[in-house]
């Protein structure tokens, strides 16, 4: 059951995810609850996998799933909840027609970053894999699975990244939306999946460059990091958007890029505004931790890293 759950679960998402003007299998005005709710079913059948397996590293990748999982979920879906509010709608169909005059990505690059972040820890890859962790407990909840059971468990997983990938492109990245795709609908679905093929190569790119983190830096990246800024973004969109639509005026006849465009500008500088303070935050705390070691250091409780002469030239 379990290794069906975990492909299962990211297989029914596709049923709400618009692949051009005329393609959906079915548009829900709850699109977006559907895929938050779908997407976790996965977490229940990699939970099975470990507590059945009768094995300590399975158990322990299991716990570690749910951990992981559930903590990122709250970031996840508050940076969901930012497209939706500027589209006001939960359907994913009028998600990207709301886009037709500017991606939501320009209009919140903030939410777009915490959303890639928290889905690639939701999906389990590196440098979130420590649900696996070869290098800490064998191989994680599937240790004990082979054959077409353990085919499955990888299905999953390969299928999640690349629905998160489309999941990215229709929400932030306008979806089908593109030159002509109204009228050609065929141009609809080039443009959704080269959209999502870019997505899932960045996703690869961090994948195999960044290196695997400890379980305790996952969850304070999240509760420290993320669910904060997340929050504080959410509220700021909520406060600038609802200032600019009330008192910008709009033209009727321009066009849907002429009517978007105050809106975005304003979203967009207030997002670099945010971003400029949690810099200077981030850089005071990395500030004041150096300070802590290096009175520790100086106190003699930690030794000085040990640093190679350089070569003398000659």
């Amino acid at each position: 059951m379990a290794p069906i759950l975990a492909a299962g679960s990211v297989i029914m998402i596709w049923a709400v995810m618009p692949f051009s003007p005329v393609k959906i299998g079915t548009d829900l005005s709850v699109g977006v609850l559907y895929v938050v709710a779908i997407g976790s079913l996965g977490t229940i059948g990699v939970l099975t996998a470990g507590w059945g397996s009768n094995n300590k590293y399975a158990l322990l990748g299991g716990l570690r799933m749910v951990a992981q999982v559930v903590s990122y979920e709250v970031p996840l879906v508050l940076s969901l909840l930012v497209p939706v509010m500027l589209a006001g709608t939960m359907s994913m169909q009028g998600l990207v027609v709301e886009q037709g005059g500017m991606w939501f990505l320009l209009m919140s690059p903030v939410a777009a970053l915490i959303f890639l972040i928290s889905s690639q820890a939701e999906v389990g890859r590196a440098p979130f894999d420590l649900t696996e962790g070869e290098s800490e407990i064998v191989a994680g909840y599937h240790i004990e699975y082979s054959g077409t059971a353990f085919a499955m468990f990888y299905l999953g997983e390969w299928m999640h990244a690349f629905v998160v990938s489309a999941l990215f492109a229709t929400l932030f990245l306008g979806g089908w939306q593109g030159p002509g795709a109204t009228e050609v609908p065929v141009l609809g679905l080039i443009y959704f999946l080269v959209k999502s093929y870019f997505v899932y190569f960045v996703l690869n790119w961090l994948r195999f460059t960044v290196p695997r983190i400890r379980i305790d830096q996952l969850l304070s990246l999240n509760w420290k990091f993320l669910v904060p800024v997340a929050l504080i973004n959410l509220v700021m969109t909520a406060i600038v958007d609802r200032i600019v639509t009330t008192a910008i005026a709009v033209d009727p006849n321009a066009s849907a890029f002429i009517q978007t465009l105050p809106r975005a500008g304003v979203l967009f500088l207030a997002n670099v505004a945010l971003m400029g303070v949690i810099l200077i935050v981030l850089r005071e705390v990395a500030r004041r931790e150096r300070a802590r070691v290096e009175a520790l250091v100086d106190e003699g409780v930690f030794s000085a890293p040990a640093v190679e002469a350089a070569p003398a030239e000659g």
